[in-house]
């Protein structure tokens, strides 16, 4: 799911994926639910839908929008941006539809019901100043409508009638000729309007989730195609402002993803992967503003700043869209039967985010240092971050299938990012224990392949059998370190881990960022001033120490944007991005005086325990050390 940023974000504490029913008796006919989307005629940033479901032979039907879609563990309710939704009888009449909660609409008669119409309101707009809202979708999972751009989440757009979730969709989609579009989704069918300045797409769906796993943008987008291997990557970019290309971008992306494919081997199941980059200008109102991603099974949409220089952008790119593209992985390959028969709108989840979330973000680090991309102390610098941010910021002892299982409750759902810090080191040290237990022959990712093998996309593992079969694959340490430290509450002792291939703590200076020491953020809320200030560990940054700034002081603006924590999230998300040659601006306030800090960014670094080689390492633990990162 989304990571980087959004982790960030809810770091700083300011913002914040049943089985159907047999269809025989629903409807006289099994043609496709036939669906209608107009592009062209759009109406303060709102688009017409026309859903024609064929003729039902039973007397009332429900009709939903999702309240959840998959991969992003909180609610959505995507019900609340339909507006002015109506049933039409065969003679053309309205039919009577009652609403009977934010995302479900009930139809009597449903006999005689022709087609639904109503308006979709898009999500961009509704987002609060500088981040997500309570309960408005994240960005990635979003909306846009506007003359230009067309964002085709398209679980926003189309819903489902309860019973009919395994019926075959068409989808109609008529927009500006000179509009661009990609979709893996099959097009059955193009035509112009008479005049040329329209076209009409159609596309087929084989069920409902096809329609909301197979994101689109319609608009004025730029589009590569390139080949990894046997798959066929097709990177589509909005950049509103010309800012930055396709072209520019896809040579960062390209490199990196044949890395991954190196990476997996033969571990890959599908034949292209789309990716669909939103670059968001801030400055605009009515942009998104939770940057991060959002998987699905094929694909990924990234929302990031237009703003950022292009060596930060390539960086997050690399970051963000290697641990997309490895969920073909997991959950494609290796999924729970939540997963697979999802129900949108009262879904259960999976215990198993360790895995989901865990093991691909593992996977989207581990890549790196295993092909080369970084060295070894890159990787090293990065993984304490992890443990830092892990122990810093969420409950170390909490059970990690249990946080799973209840993700969209408290105290579980506060948890959340967690999934990328811990759940990736628990991927660590399964890959280390697979390692030590097989002589260097076995690792997570061949696990993950026998797990491929024995389920793939279309057969889900029973949730409360994956341990169970997991130890019957592998070995008793694997079997005990689920059952003590992800089943159970024993937080994990990482030295023991790291002294099996020869690593320990030492402290040292280390470079960081402008926000945190190793993982250690260094600002923080202060809801009496209503703003963001530096915390103690200012103290300990290079950077900062130089420019003077102190404990509590208060940011005023940031590079000319005045602070507040409405819109914390926008801003600070930029400074994340910040690289060392940047000129800044930043204005602190100290008790009733103003510090202004006008300079050039450099390197920042902090002392701090740091994961470095043991000089007193045996050749044994070289050896697993070697195997476990170069294979």
């Amino acid at each position: 799911m989304f990571k980087k940023y959004l982790s960030l974000m809810i770091l700083l504490g300011l913002a914040m994926s049943c089985k159907t029913k047999n269809i025989s008796n629903d409807l006289a006919s099994q043609n496709p639910i036939r669906t209608q989307l107009d592009l062209v005629n759009l109406q303060n940033d709102k688009v017409e839908v026309s859903i024609d479901p064929g003729r039902f032979v039973r007397d009332t039907v429900v009709y939903r929008l999702p309240r959840v879609v998959q991969g992003t563990y909180a609610v959505s309710d995507f019900g609340k941006y339909i507006e002015g939704l109506k049933g039409i009888d065969y003679e053309g009449n309205e039919l009577a539809v009652t609403k009977q909660d934010t995302n479900t609409w009930m139809i009597p008669n449903a006999q005689n019901l022709d087609r639904l119409i109503y308006w979709v309101n898009d999500t961009f707009d509704q987002e609060i100043q500088g981040g997500i809202g309570e309960e408005i979708p994240f960005s990635p999972s979003g909306t846009n409508i506007e003359e230009k751009q067309v964002m085709l989440n398209l679980h926003g757009f189309i819903g489902y009638f309860d019973s009919l979730k395994n019926s075959a969709y068409q989808i109609g989609i008529t927009a500006p000729d000179a509009f661009n579009y990609t979709s893996p989704l099959q097009e059955i069918n193009t035509s112009k309007s008479d005049d040329g300045k329209t076209k009409t797409s159609v596309f087929y769906a084989n069920r409902y989730f096809e329609v909301t796993d197979n994101p689109m943008m319609y608009g004025e987008t730029e589009v590569e195609e390139f080949m990894v291997g046997n798959i066929k990557i097709v990177l589509s970019v909005f950049s509103p402002n010309g800012l930055h290309t396709a072209a520019e971008i896809k040579e960062t992306v390209h490199k990196m993803m044949l890395a991954q494919k190196e990476y997996l081997g033969d571990l890959d199941s599908t034949p292209r992967y789309d990716i669909l980059l939103y670059l968001s200008d801030t400055e605009k109102e009515g942009s998104p503003k939770g940057f991060g991603a959002l998987e699905h099974h094929t694909s990924t949409v990234v929302v990031l700043p237009e703003s950022m220089q292009p060596e930060a952008l390539a960086e997050s790119m690399i970051d963000v869209v290697a641990h997309e593209f490895f969920h073909i992985v997991t959950p494609l390959s290796v999924h729970s039967e939540d997963v697979h028969y999802f129900d949108y709108n009262k879904p259960t989840f999976s215990k198993h985010l360790w895995l989901y979330e865990g093991v691909t973000e593992y996977f989207a680090q581990h890549f790196q240092v295993y092909e080369g991309l970084i060295d070894e102390a890159e990787y090293f610098s990065r993984t304490t971050q992890k443990i830092n941010g892990s122990r810093s910021n969420y409950d170390d002892s909490m059970s990690f299938t249990q946080m799973s299982e209840n993700i969209l409750e408290s105290p579980y759902k506060e948890n959340y990012a967690n999934v990328y810090l811990k759940g990736a080191l628990i991927g660590m040290c399964l890959d280390i224990l697979m390692r030590e237990n097989s002589d260097g022959q076995r690792s997570l990712r061949s696990l993950m392949a026998e797990l491929s093998v024995k389920y793939g996309k279309n057969k889900p593992f029973t949730d409360d059998n994956l341990v169970n079969e997991i130890a019957e694959m592998t070995y008793p340490a694997v079997k005990e370190f689920l059952n003590t430290n992800v089943i159970g509450s024993t937080p994990i002792n990482y030295d023991v881990f790291f002294e099996r291939v020869g690593l320990h703590f030492d402290e040292a200076q280390v470079e960081t960022n402008y926000l945190q020491n190793a993982g250690n953020l260094i600002v923080g809320a202060d809801p009496e001033r209503g703003g963001i200030k530096f915390n103690d560990l200012v103290e300990n940054n290079s950077f900062w120490t130089e420019q003077g700034a102190q404990p509590n002081d208060l940011f005023k603006s940031i590079n000319g944007n005045e602070v507040n924590l409405a819109n914390a999230n926008q801003v600070f998300g930029e400074v994340f991005s910040w690289k060392p040659g940047k000129e800044i601006e930043v204005v602190l306030l100290r008790g009733g005086d103003e510090i202004m800090i006008k300079t050039t960014t450099t390197p920042s670094y902090t002392k701090a325990k740091t994961l470095v080689e043991n000089p007193d390492a045996t050749t044994s633990q070289k050896a697993l050390r070697d195997a476990w990162l170069k294979g």
